[in-house]
């Protein structure tokens, strides 16, 4: 019975997986639970030597300094009564029981109990196998296609990959083979649930560790990703070892390293940069393949202010702004991108405005001083040409009279002012003086 035992032992440690200590530790737990079911058992322990597959059934209790449970536990002084030197934590044996009082019931209780504790040993086991898997890559075979998730078969365990966490450009049948990263791993009552995605940065990572040796060995690193799946994505690497080119042995001869990961990717773009400790810098290799002529940094709000040629500006915001934004999560700086000839025609306003701003503060600090003056002469000028007409009209009347001297004065002035009221009056002043003289004599004569 004993050479079965461990002949058993060791079928499901190579069928499930699990650990010979730990199916002994279970089995152990399986037989003592059957025990402890009958009343006034509750302190039956069980031992199993992995060895020779012996199986010890004894009564122990816990050694502790206050009791809560008097059947499994004692006092120190009575444990030092059965075993001197017992202490605080120890289990000290009291009593050697024979094999033969566990009987049918208690060996199919313990069957029962076995079963399902190998089941939990079994799903502990494959949950820590892909806890520890989590952050990598793992490849599966499309067993199931349902309309929010995609089931993947990975061996001992069944992967999710969720429609949010699917490329746009790829599409999946049953029996095909995925690489995906592993995102989380939960427990469930079916077994551990791998919750895994391809749309995710850290898939474009190891995607590059296993396709470039170097990403791999670590003498370039991967500093930075930003990513919009399906679509487009920006690498920044940097190199560890002197003389070696990061951007080069990350894309390969003839881009072939690159390639094989945008094969992978369904043909979604990847821009591989080179990283700086530099500000400046770095943005401006962010905004590639535009050129840039200025980066300037602003350190208190986090802003690169970029200018480009007038010619770069949409290749360096990209469609739909997809560049700059790109740019801007793989930097982690808000870019302020403008046109050169835009600063210019900036600059050129501000120079203007700056030169107009002090000759009109002269202009009219003249203009209040002479204001009064100014005013005065308009007064002197208008003053006398408003009474000229009373003057010439009244010296006209001087003359009618004197020539004409037994005529009446009143008829005659009444006479003179006639000519104002005409429509086809003189266009000039000095024709109606003229003009006055003349006709006056003529009505006031008999």
């Amino acid at each position: 019975m004993s050479r079965d035992f461990v002949g058993a032992l060791l079928q499901l440690n190579a069928e499930k997986g699990v650990s010979r200590e730990q199916l002994i530790r279970t089995v152990e737990e399986a037989i003592q639970s059957a025990y402890r079911r009958s009343p006034g058992d509750e302190d039956i322990n069980v031992r199993i030597d992995g060895e020779s597959g012996k199986v010890r059934v004894f009564r122990a209790r816990l050694v502790v300094e206050e009791i809560d449970d008097p059947l499994t536990q004692m006092t120190v002084a009575e444990a030092q009564a059965i075993q001197p030197g017992a202490e605080v934590g120890d289990l000290v044996e009291t009593e050697q029981l024979d094999q033969e009082a566990f009987g049918r019931i208690h060996a199919q209780t313990a069957k029962q109990v076995v079963l399902q504790r190998l089941h939990e040993a079994e799903r502990n086991v494959v949950f820590d196998e892909y806890a520890s898997r989590e952050g990598e890559l793992i490849t599966g075979t499309v067993s199931r296609v349902e309309p929010r998730a995609i089931v993947l078969d990975v061996g001992k365990a069944e992967a999710i990959l969720a429609t949010t966490e699917q490329s746009p450009l790829e599409h999946y049948r049953i029996g095909q083979n995925v690489k995906a990263y592993v995102l989380e791993v939960r427990r469930s009552a079916k077994g551990p649930q791998i919750y895994i995605s391809r749309t995710h940065k850290g898939f474009l990572r190891r995607l590059f560790e296993l396709e470039v040796p170097e990403v791999h060995a670590g003498t370039v690193e991967v500093k930075a990703i930003a990513r919009e799946a399906g679509s487009r994505s920006k690498v920044a690497v940097a190199s560890r070892q002197q003389g070696l080119d990061p951007v080069g042995a990350t894309v390969g001869q003839r881009g072939a390293r690159v390639q094989a990961v945008v094969a992978e990717l369904g043909g979604e773009k990847i821009d591989v940069i080179e990283w700086s400790e530099d500000a400046s810098t770095f943005v401006a290799k962010a905004l590639s393949p535009a050129q840039v002529i200025e980066v300037r940094i602003d350190e208190e709000h986090r802003i690169a202010n970029v200018v480009v040629p007038e010619r770069m500006l949409s290749l360096a915001i990209g469609r739909e702004g997809q560049n700059a934004r790109l740019a801007a999560k793989l930097t982690g700086w808000r870019i302020d991108i403008r046109s050169d000839v835009s600063v210019a025609e900036a600059a050129r306003e501000a120079a203007i405005a700056a030169a107009e701003l002090p000759a009109e503060a002269v202009q009219g600090a003249d203009t209040e001083e002479s204001g009064g003056a100014a005013a005065g002469v308009e007064a002197a000028e208008a003053e006398p040409k408003t009474p000229a007409k009373p003057k010439r009209r009244k010296a006209a009347a001087e003359s009618a009279t004197e020539t004409h001297a037994k005529a009446d004065v009143e008829p005659a002035s009444k006479k003179a002012a006639k000519p104002r009221s005409r429509k086809a009056a003189p266009k000039s002043e000095a024709d109606e003086a003229a003009a006055e003289p003349a006709s006056a004599p003529e009505e006031v004569a008999p």
